[in-house]
């Protein structure tokens, strides 16, 4: 007897190896699938712009890599002591204004080198909810905690979305022709947005991405569907009811593994997570013969590991 349903997911003609190189945009979601690409040591780049929720905003750093724009002391402001721009995560945010300044422009330069050399691009798409800035007239990637009364919060439409999914296509392939895209759409329940309005919000992301995939040759992961569907109990979500939990990532990334990675690369994440689990051992006794030997063999099955493919950094 079967208790749950299965999402069917296509196997990809643009499998994932140990010699592809992948970017990966967007959501808390995208970090969290991020951290599995990291573990198992391919050659990736995560969200160097921090966490981006909304398309147009991830359509905006994808134009600033494809044009490599410079960012200067008109593109960043203070707030609560630090030093902050508009288009990107808290995370390069500064005290210093010149820190700040060059921590964008160094998230340019990141973005541009791994686009260019992409084989594959993930985006994650978080919401169609957005903030505009009421004095600039300009939509935010981040508020950085300035109050509400100085944005607009406005819903994308469905063919907002879409025109934002082609912008990023554009720009991507103006860098990179031969990148293949995945685009996916975050499980994350943003029920600040409200209940109502969060499903609202998933429904113009879905619609947008199935209306622009027809007509590119980019293709989808269905992380929200398997989320909703297959793993439909608060069991497989966080503390907070709100993200995935780690049963459900691990599951997840199952799924995408099945479909989207090469079986030539199965073996090679073996070996390596062999090595990640011998690193995280903790030992009773550090200090014995049996334990420096297990060290030693470790060492030896790092390098040899590296001498075959020089990005990985254990």
């Amino acid at each position: 007897m079967q208790f749950t349903t299965t999402v069917p997911i296509p196997e990809s003609h643009h499998k994932l190896d140990y010699k592809s190189c992948i970017v990966s945009l967007g959501s808390c979601f995208a970090e969290r699938i991020g951290e599995k690409l990291g573990y198992y040591q391919f050659h990736h780049t995560v969200n160097p712009f921090g966490i981006i929720f909304q398309p147009l905003a991830l359509a905006k750093i994808i134009r600033f890599a494809a044009i490599r724009k410079v960012f200067s002391e008109a593109d960043v402001f203070h707030n609560n002591d630090a030093w902050h721009c508009f288009d990107a995560h808290s995370a390069l945010s500064s005290v210093y204004r010149d820190g700040l300044i060059d921590n964008l422009n160094a998230s340019v330069a990141q973005l541009s080198r791994g686009l260019e050399a992409a084989t594959h691009l993930i985006v994650t798409l978080g919401t169609a909810w957005l903030y505009k800035h009421d004095q600039t007239n300009e939509y935010v990637a981040n508020c950085h905690k300035v109050p509400q009364r100085y944005f607009s919060r406005e819903l994308l439409s469905a063919e907002a979305v879409a025109d934002s999914l082609r912008q990023i296509i554009s720009s991507v392939y103006s860098i990179n022709p031969g990148c293949h895209i995945i685009f996916t759409v975050s499980p994350v329940r943003h029920i600040k947005d409200g209940f109502v309005e969060n499903q609202y919000s998933k429904a113009n992301l879905i619609s947008a991405l199935h209306k622009t995939l027809s007509a590119s040759e980019a293709s989808y992961f269905p992380s929200y569907e398997i989320m909703m569907d297959e793993l439909r109990d608060y069991r497989f979500y966080a503390e907070d009811m709100l993200h995935p939990s780690q049963a459900a990532v691990n599951y997840i990334w199952q799924r995408f593994a099945e479909t989207h990675i090469s079986e030539t690369a199965i073996p090679i994440m073996d070996k390596v997570a062999s090595i990640q689990k011998g690193l995280a051992h903790r030992p009773f006794n550090p200090d014995t013969a049996q334990h420096q030997l297990f060290l030693e063999k470790l060492q030896a099955q790092i390098a040899k590991m590296r001498s075959r493919f020089p990005h990985m950094t254990f």
